[in-house]
């Protein structure tokens, strides 16, 4: 039996942490359907997943509708790369396209952090590069690691989450426990 990670700084090197969002579809179904894919792919534990937040978008064209956005905490003995072709074949699976950058999607899986691991490629960046400056994603991050040390600015998440400006509206809370199974009138 695997214990429990404590997402502490000291236990940086196995924490893992994914946004989720979605603004095409059956948003909440795709979401919930995303993490327990990602509980079934082997690739991490889901220890936690935040609350489910509205926003609006940010970036990409004008005519796109609202998000919704989560986090999830998990353990991983995974590097990074292995960890993204996973998100990305759960994506594949939920018809995401990649044509519009910053563009209208079904189902969007961001890798965060991956431990203490840093990555700079074309392909892929861990830790990913403007999480600290979106409020959109560092709240639903601190829901589930408030106190995880970011690995390059070696702040944690509720430090940096409290240097963003709140703009009225930004972000609502839509749901608590959205992410166990329910029927789609049950989430928005």
């Amino acid at each position: 039996m695997r214990r429990p990670l404590d997402h502490r700084a000291s236990d940086l090197s196995r924490a893992t942490i994914v946004a989720i969002g979605s603004n095409l579809g059956d948003r909440a179904r795709q979401m919930r359907q995303a993490v327990s894919a990602i509980a079934e792919s082997q690739c991490m534990r889901v220890l936690r997943v935040s609350r489910l937040y509205e926003t609006a978008p940010v970036g990409g064209p004008d005519d796109q509708g609202a998000y919704l956005n989560a986090a999830l905490l998990g353990e991983s003995l995974f590097d990074a790369r292995q960890i993204l072709d996973t998100l990305h074949d759960i994506e594949a699976a939920h018809d995401r396209e990649r044509t519009i950058r910053w563009g209208p999607r079904t189902l969007d899986l961001d890798l965060l952090i991956c431990g203490d691991e840093v990555v700079s490629s074309a392909k892929l960046e861990v830790p990913h590069p403007r999480m600290h400056l979106r409020r959109f994603v560092m709240v639903p991050v601190c829901d589930v690691a408030p106190d995880l040390v970011h690995p390059t600015l070696g702040r944690t998440m509720i430090e940096l989450m409290n240097e963003l400006p709140v703009e009225p509206g930004d972000l609502n809370c839509v749901a608590d426990n959205w992410a166990a199974n329910k029927t789609e009138s049950d989430t928005p």
